[in-house]
């Protein structure tokens, strides 16, 4: 029977013992609606794998890393008195990848993907094994397995465009529950590949777009879409409802919760996603949809990335000469510089960056034709809303907020969906502004 809804547990939820535990009550729950299950590798194992990488590459010995990993799964099999049998060739395969990694001094993207993805095809054979100890009978596949095929753009791979069919039919001919694999597919030259970090939101909204599930459930450690980042504003609320539009912009912009890619299948089929917490499975979460009511179109979070550099690009003898902004958007694709937020003057860019880009090529390859100054030590606060095409005076509302904490903004940035208004301070002045502007939106309502 094809399943009903896709049901995605992220790191945390299947991070002890005790959490898949939880899981597997979940899941019970849920049985008459058919689940496909979709789980991430157990919390902190793919940055594990990345640094055994970085050890190997480094000539650095792998043995103790390596020994850690493998008994950390082997202890969550015993506190779940479920058999390791199953986990013990993946350690052996692993264990010959990185000591070929060492061997050689090298390590392709391909290689690196193989490496990424045992901790999701490790992780799936733990819950489904104990699945079976409480009587649900799983079935634990490597998303290749249940149809996913990929491009081979290894680190950020794409489905091909037969998935849909592949997926279907795969998943038709399983008995049982399906356990799958997030984050990671296979190439249909039998390569490994995986889909960016963060990647098993992407593989539940795959699943679910081809199965034409009713309804995609992203599960995590928190109670859904927060107001603002609950670890940085202890007042932080949770939304009830957004748009997939209001989603998107949220994870572009910094949120956590959901992937930026997930929701694309998801809008194309128009199945609705709900964020839930694992922990506190009796809250309603956030339901994420692709049209709000008149009364859900309000302002819905502060997002924030503060780690972030500005990059301001002045060429005054541009002025009123056509090919300025071509030549600057040539250079960030050549040197494949991801842009969060951008305003532009006559002569003049000013883009935002991840702190970790490298931009030494970038800037040599500007500095050509323009002045180029590189901002270090700022923080991208963005406020996302349907709300914000309508209401009039928001715009000066929060500016009139920075101005009372005595916040200059450095850059200001208003969306072309006309859903979100981003701008840029200091990093110091971080904490302030989105206290004041979230007591200022969310907690003056109530």
């Amino acid at each position: 029977m094809q399943p009903g809804i896709v049901m995605k547990f992220g790191g945390t939820s299947v991070g002890s013992a005790a959490a898949i535990r939880q899981v597997a009550t979940i899941v019970a729950a849920a049985h008459t609606r058919h689940p496909l299950v979709v789980v991430s590798a157990v919390g902190g194992v793919t940055n594990e794998l990345y640094a055994l990488v970085r050890k190997a590459l480094a000539g650095e010995s792998t043995t103790e890393a390596l020994d850690a990993l493998i008994a950390r799964h082997r202890t969550l099999a015993a506190e779940l008195h479920t058999p390791h049998a199953t986990l013990e060739p993946l350690f052996a395969q692993l264990a010959d990848i990185v000591r070929g990694i060492a061997l050689l001094g090298e390590c392709t993207p391909r290689a690196h993907d193989h490496v990424a993805s045992f901790g999701e095809r490790l992780s799936a054979r733990l819950v489904t094994a104990y699945f079976a100890t409480q009587g649900l009978p799983a079935v634990a596949l490597d998303a290749w397995d249940a149809g996913l095929v990929t491009d081979r753009r290894f680190g950020s791979a794409r489905p091909l465009p037969t998935c849909e069919a592949t997926i279907r039919q795969a998943i038709g001919a399983v008995d049982g529950l399906p356990v799958v694999t997030g984050y990671i597919g296979r190439t249909a030259q039998g390569e490994i590949t995986t889909l960016g970090r963060g990647g098993s939101d992407y593989s539940a909204a795959i699943f679910g777009a081809a199965l034409g599930v009713d309804e995609i459930q992203i599960w995590t450690d928190v109670d859904g879409v927060m107001s603002a980042d609950p670890r940085k504003t202890r007042t932080a609320r949770r939304v009830d409802t957004m748009s997939f539009a209001e989603a998107a912009e949220l994870a572009f912009f910094g949120a956590k919760v959901l992937h930026p890619a997930t929701m694309q299948p998801a809008v194309k089929r128009d199945i609705p996603i709900r964020v839930l917490n694992t922990f506190a499975p009796h809250v309603a979460g956030t339901l994420v949809t692709a049209r709000l009511a008149p009364h859900q179109r309000r302002v819905k979070s502060i997002a924030t990335k503060d780690r972030i550099r500005v990059v301001n690009v002045v060429a005054s003898e541009m002025q009123f000469q056509w090919g300025f902004l071509a030549k600057i958007a040539t250079a960030f694709e050549r040197h494949e510089v991801v842009v969060d937020a951008i305003a532009t003057s006559e002569v003049s860019v000013a883009l935002t960056v991840d702190a970790d880009t490298k931009l030494d090529a970038l800037v040599a390859d500007l500095s050509a034709h323009a002045e180029v100054e590189v901002i270090d030590q700022v923080a991208l606060v963005s406020l996302v809303g349907e709300e914000l095409q309508d209401r009039r005076g928001f715009a000066a509302e929060v500016f009139e907020t920075l101005a009372e904490l005595d916040v200059s903004p450095r850059l200001v940035s208003y969306g072309a969906t006309g859903n979100n208004l981003s701008f840029v301070v200091e990093t110091a002045s971080l904490p302030k502004v989105v206290t004041a502007l979230h007591a200022k939106l969310f907690e003056r309502e109530s």
